[in-house]
C-alpha cells in the first residue's frame, strides 16, 4: 500500500509539472521529406510530411511531375541526360536553374599547339629556369687574366620580356635579373603603355676596367656578372629611357622604384644620380660586398 501511494504521488507531481510547462516549449519534430506540394511554388519551400510515401517512390513521382510541368526546351535537355541524380536534384530543388554542363575534350590541334609551345620553351630554358630563355655558352676566356666567365649563358628573354640584344652573363646574374623583372620592373610600370614589350640592354659582358678608366680594377662586366639597362619599349610603341625620363614626375617615379627594388636583388645598383658615368642607364651586378648591397 505504501509503495502504491508513493507511485500515485509521483504520478500526480509529474502531471502537475507537465501542466505547468509553458506552451512555447520546443518538442523535437522528425525531419520531413519534401513533397510535390513543397516544391510546386518557388516561394514556398517548407517541407510537408508524407509518411504514406516511400522515399524512392516520392523521388520518382517528383521527377515525373517536374518533367511534365517543364517547358519543352528543358524537357529536351532532360531527355538528353542519363544522369537520374541530376534530374532528381532539378526536381526537388527550387533553386535549381538547370542541369550541369558536361565538360568536353579539347580539340587535338589545341593540345598539340600547347604541347609544342611547352617543348619549345623547355628547349630554350637556361639556368634551370624556363622563364629565362637563351642558350648555354660555357667557358668564355678573357683577353686579360682577370676577365672571363666560367659558365656563361646568352640570355634572350626574361619572364616573357625580350631583351634588345642577347646578354652574355652568368646564371646568378641571369636569375637576379629575372627576380628584378618580376618584382621591380613589371610592378613599377604596371599597365602603362600596355606594359613592357622590350628591355633595352646597353651593355653586358665586356673585358674592360671599371667605367673604362685606365688603371682601374676589372669591371664586373669583365666577369659576366653585370648588365646595363638604358630603358624600356612599351607595347603601345612608346619608350621610357633613363636619359630622357629620370627627372620627369610620372615616368621618373617608376624608374626610381625600379632602382630601389633592385637593391638587394643585385649586389651593386647604380643609376643616374650615382655619378656621371651612369646618367643614361642602370648598372646591375651580382658582386657581393662585405657590408651588404651597394646602391647609389
Amino acid at each position: 500500500m505504501r509503495v502504491t501511494s508513493v507511485l500515485v504521488c509521483v504520478w500526480i507531481i509529474m502531471a502537475k509539472v507537465a501542466m505547468a510547462a509553458p506552451d512555447t516549449s520546443l518538442r523535437p519534430v522528425a525531419r520531413a521529406i519534401p513533397t510535390a506540394a513543397a516544391v510546386a511554388s518557388p516561394g514556398d519551400i517548407r517541407p510537408v510530411m508524407r509518411p504514406d510515401l516511400h522515399e524512392a517512390t516520392l523521388v520518382r513521382q517528383l521527377t515525373r511531375q517536374f518533367e511534365q510541368e517543364a517547358d519543352p526546351g528543358f524537357q529536351r535537355a532532360l531527355a538528353s541526360q542519363d544522369d537520374l541524380g541530376a534530374r532528381t536534384f532539378a526536381a526537388v530543388s527550387p533553386q535549381a536553374t538547370g542541369l550541369s554542363i558536361r565538360p568536353t575534350l579539347r580539340p587535338d590541334r589545341m593540345v598539340q599547339r600547347v604541347m609544342a609551345q611547352r617543348n619549345a620553351r623547355a628547349r630554350g630554358a637556361i639556368c634551370g629556369d624556363p622563364d629565362i630563355q637563351g642558350e648555354t655558352v660555357g667557358f668564355v676566356p678573357g683577353r686579360l687574366s682577370a676577365c672571363g666567365v666560367q659558365d656563361a649563358v646568352r640570355v634572350r628573354s626574361v619572364s616573357g620580356i625580350p631583351l634588345s640584344q642577347e646578354a652574355m652573363i652568368d646564371c646568378p646574374t641571369a636569375k637576379a635579373l629575372k627576380t628584378w623583372v618580376d618584382k621591380g620592373m613589371k610592378p613599377a610600370i604596371g599597365t602603362t603603355g600596355g606594359g613592357v614589350a622590350q628591355i633595352r640592354v646597353a651593355a653586358h659582358y665586356a673585358c674592360r676596367t671599371r667605367n673604362n678608366q685606365p688603371g682601374a680594377k676589372i669591371s664586373e662586366h669583365g666577369k659576366g656578372r653585370a648588365i646595363d639597362i638604358s630603358g624600356f619599349r612599351l607595347r603601345d610603341g612608346s619608350e621610357i629611357t633613363l636619359l630622357q625620363d629620370w627627372n620627369r614626375r610620372d615616368t621618373g617615379s617608376m624608374l626610381r622604384i625600379m632602382q630601389q627594388r633592385a637593391c638587394g636583388i643585385f649586389g651593386t645598383v647604380l643609376g643616374p644620380d650615382s655619378d656621371r658615368f651612369h646618367k643614361d642607364h642602370f648598372h646591375f651586378d651580382s658582386a657581393r660586398h662585405r657590408g651588404g648591397a651597394f646602391c647609389r
